[in-house]
């Protein structure tokens, strides 16, 4: 088995890809054969991302096993968010920034997690670490990368580490770091033309919580009515996906990324525990969220205490 492949979450989003991409650079250079793959297509913010930098998206892959390769995950190592095989291949490392849960392996690895608003912030570290020379191409993408999980720093998520970070791939991606941020970002919005089913599966994970299986969304806009006029729409969706892959509960979560605010919209049968996490009354299955913007911060553990 030579083959590695390097890959982030499905649904995958700029971190995903771009860490992936970052990670899958240093390994080489550091003399293994690796390979950046995807869980998915990129979204439109990653794909802005990805072509200001003249990069290429990752080829898709859904198993791994089929290609007879190791793995080593960014992004992400929850098994429900990997590979459709994971537990079936081996996992030579992770390099993550969230929770660690519904992880295990038969063989020592590499495990590395850092509570920073990016992966590729820690990335960044092993190019250090390893004196690895990071290209153009690669700092810009690593540089989005923490662009879009911070929210060009206004999620609670970010931190000085992860700024000083983005400062310094800034110069050498050769950019401005708040004109280019404030662009992609806003490359992310254009929600117009999608389907109901398409805004639900953009940013989308799932969490088990207590007993429950629990689907999160995060759709980002600059105005939150845009999204919530389709409720009508978005909750036959809702539905529709909670039927077919038995979600017991579903929340989206739409985030106006100029105003730092999000609002809700909730599916299912455990509305009353969504009311106590986020200490709230949902009207109409919606509810307005005040400086609210980070699904990892300000989602997903109030929801798992409420559930535990």
């Amino acid at each position: 088995m030579s083959k590695i492949l390097v890959f982030g979450h499905q649904n995958p989003d700029t971190d995903a890809i771009g860490a992936a991409i970052a990670f899958s650079h240093l390994q080489n250079e550091l003399g293994k054969q690796t390979e950046a793959v995807a869980l998915g297509t990129p979204n439109e913010e990653t794909q802005f991302a990805l072509e200001s930098f003249g990069l290429a998206a990752p080829r898709v892959v859904e198993s791994a096993k089929a290609e007879d390769a190791a793995v080593m995950l960014v992004d992400h190592n929850e098994f429900q968010q990997s590979i459709s095989d994971i537990a079936e291949v081996t996992i030579l490392s992770v390099v993550d920034h969230h929770r660690i849960a519904n992880f295990e392996t038969a063989n020592p690895l590499y495990y590395r997690a850092e509570p920073v608003g990016c992966t590729s912030t820690i990335v960044l570290k092993m190019y250090k670490e390893n004196q690895v020379s990071i290209p153009k191409e690669i700092a810009g993408i690593m540089l989005s990368a923490i662009v879009s999980d911070t929210l060009l720093f206004k999620s609670p998520t970010s931190t000085q580490e992860d700024e000083k970070a983005a400062q310094e791939l800034a110069e050498i991606a050769e950019v401005d770091l708040n004109v280019y941020g404030l662009e992609m970002l806003k490359a992310g919005t254009k929600l117009s033309d999608k389907s109901a089913a398409t805004l639900l599966d953009l940013d989308a994970k799932s969490f088990p919580m207590g007993e429950k299986n629990v689907r999160i969304a995060q759709v980002n806009t600059v105005d939150l009515n845009e999204v919530m006029d389709r409720q009508t729409e978005l909750e036959a969706a809702m539905a529709e996906e909670m039927t077919t892959n038995d979600y017991d509960l579903f929340v989206l979560v739409v985030t106006n990324i100029l105003d730092s605010d999000s609002e809700l919209l909730v599916a299912g049968d455990d509305k009353e525990k969504v009311e106590a996490a986020f200490q709230t009354k949902l009207t109409n299955n919606r509810a307005f969220l005040k400086g609210v913007v980070s699904r990892k911060k300000q989602v997903v553990p109030q929801l798992t205490e409420v559930f535990s």
